[in-house]
């Protein structure tokens, strides 16, 4: 078996695209920027972009790409139609399919974005002591719907998606100020404990991602997700878009900085 902790973000994607990794991407490639995918047709690309600009701590951008191309500047000798562990398709805002490369279904209008994912500054926290039991566990984070809304732009509007993480209260500052650090992959916390005052009922039912125990000394902590694209396409239901599966990121060659 693989061990998948050590490979470059090059041999990651490798895997990827030869069928051969289909997991989540948490604990993978260290100190590189992960990225979630939106892929959309042009005629509803402008209305995407101007969606992240004016909601950049769910959406902070890391590269858009030209209608037809599926190559990143941020990874040399990438392809985003088979480099992710897997892929959601919407259509008029219902998932139709899990897919695992899109190579069959790319079409010369689409725009792909690539936006920053909380995964990326989890080595940053790891590295300072902060221990996070979904990468420990090997599970996907656990993710959120919300009653955050986010800022409208043309076809799409709704709420936005967190992913949650227990820190040890203790740990609660260090995770603030380590993760601040890096806005382009969703940079601070957005809200600390009391989920119930962001419209969570109930964390062990996570809309996304798999559930985790917060033992007596630790406290959820909320990010903004990258997920959130996923669940406003459904909310908006444009005709088509394809994401990445939750928790099933695009690793770049960059450095988290």
């Amino acid at each position: 078996m693989t061990d998948t902790l050590s490979l470059s973000p090059h041999g990651i994607r490798l895997l990827c695209r030869n069928g051969k990794w289909d997991g989540a991407t948490a604990g993978l490639a260290r100190g590189i920027v992960q990225a979630n995918l939106m892929i959309v047709p042009a005629e509803f690309a402008f209305d995407f972009l101007l969606f992240c600009q004016r909601n950049p701590k769910a959406c902070p951008l890391i590269e858009v790409l030209e209608p037809g191309q599926f190559s990143p500047r941020c990874a040399a000798n990438a392809d985003l139609r088979s480099d992710l562990p897997g892929y959601r398709v919407y259509r008029s805002g219902e998932p139709a399919s899990e897919e695992t490369d899109i190579v069959g279904l790319w079409q010369d209008d689409f725009v792909s974005f690539l936006i920053g994912c909380s995964f990326s500054f989890e080595s940053a926290l790891m590295d300072a002591g902060i221990p996070l039991r979904h990468v420990t566990q090997q599970r996907n984070v656990a993710m959120y719907k919300t009653s955050i809304a986010c800022t409208p732009a043309g076809r799409f509007s709704g709420n936005m998606v967190v992913s949650m993480r227990p820190i040890r209260s203790r740990d609660v500052a260090r995770a603030v100020e380590i993760s601040a650090r890096f806005p382009q992959v969703h940079g601070a916390p957005l809200h600390i404990g009391h989920p119930e005052a962001i419209g969570i009922e109930d964390l062990n039912l996570p809309d996304y991602g798999d559930a985790v125990r917060i033992e007596d000394d630790e406290v959820p902590v909320f990010w903004a997700c990258g997920v959130t694209p996923q669940y406003i396409a459904c909310h908006s239901r444009i005709p088509l878009c394809i994401t990445h599966a939750p928790g099933k990121m695009f690793v770049t060659d960059e450095l988290v900085r």
